[in-house]
């Protein structure tokens, strides 16, 4: 699919990606509310060559309070439901998204997280504010040998006004994750303004879809256009996401 030869669609530069960041598991989060969502959801991706994905439901401290355990019982729920579909591309492996709150060092301490691969951990921030722990987490991930990995920094309204912060993460070991709609302007024009300029710093490690409904796929199908010379600075993220989490 092209756009009168100079935009190129983002779909069409995914196939055999492993999306790690994704809200597709049913009843557990904001994201797929019912097995059939997450059957429609899968089926989407499948449609554009992704077949592999990483599960990474919400922990929120009062609001999602997921544990491995709640975690598993609806990736098990999902994962039967591929094989009686006959689902025989797909794999899912699960983890989780963890907000960076006053329980989430209490999670740390009792070995209770769900990392990515045996040495990344996705975590995030408040969309209001910044977590007052954030540092002192971020150390204590950086001391169990993993490296965290920090969920859509192009969507803080709060480091987009004072950007320094972004170089302060990246030099105390921290990665970058970017969402895939962030480079349209489906959360803003400012989100996708501050997407681009840290992609072309080369801020970003790794690319995730970080999708929730039927509603934000289609988007990503049919209205996610780049330039070439975004696509050029993209590439190489999506194999190194390819590389790391295969």
């Amino acid at each position: 699919m092209f756009f009168f030869g100079k935009k190129h669609f983002l779909v069409d530069h995914l196939r055999n990606f492993v999306d790690i960041h994704n809200h597709i598991l049913p009843g557990i989060d904001d994201g797929a509310e019912t097995v059939e969502e997450s059957l429609k959801l899968i089926t989407g991706f499948e449609e554009f060559g992704v077949t592999h994905f990483i599960c990474t439901p919400h922990i929120m401290n009062n609001y999602y309070d997921n544990t491995p355990n709640t975690i598993k019982q609806s990736y098990d729920k999902l994962n039967k439901a591929l094989k009686q579909k006959s689902y025989e591309n797909t794999t899912l492996r699960y983890s989780a998204e963890y907000l960076v709150d006053d329980n989430f060092e209490n999670i740390l301490q009792s070995n209770e997280y769900l990392p990515l691969n045996n040495t990344h951990l996705l975590i995030e921030m408040s969309y209001l504010q910044p977590s007052i722990n954030f540092g002192d987490a971020v150390e204590k991930i950086k001391k169990r040998g993993i490296f965290p990995v920090f969920a859509h920094p192009e969507r803080y309204q709060y480091l987009i006004k004072d950007s320094q912060k972004y170089q302060a993460f990246r030099k105390d070991g921290i990665k970058f994750q970017l969402n895939m709609l962030s480079l349209s302007e489906y959360y803003g024009k400012n989100v996708k303004k501050t997407a681009i300029r840290l992609l072309e710093s080369n801020s970003y490690d790794f690319l995730g879809s970080d999708i929730h409904s039927l509603k934000q796929l289609l988007h990503l199908k049919n209205q996610l256009v780049l330039e070439r010379k975004v696509l050029n600075k993209l590439l190489p993220l999506i194999d190194h996401t390819i590389e790391t989490f295969y």
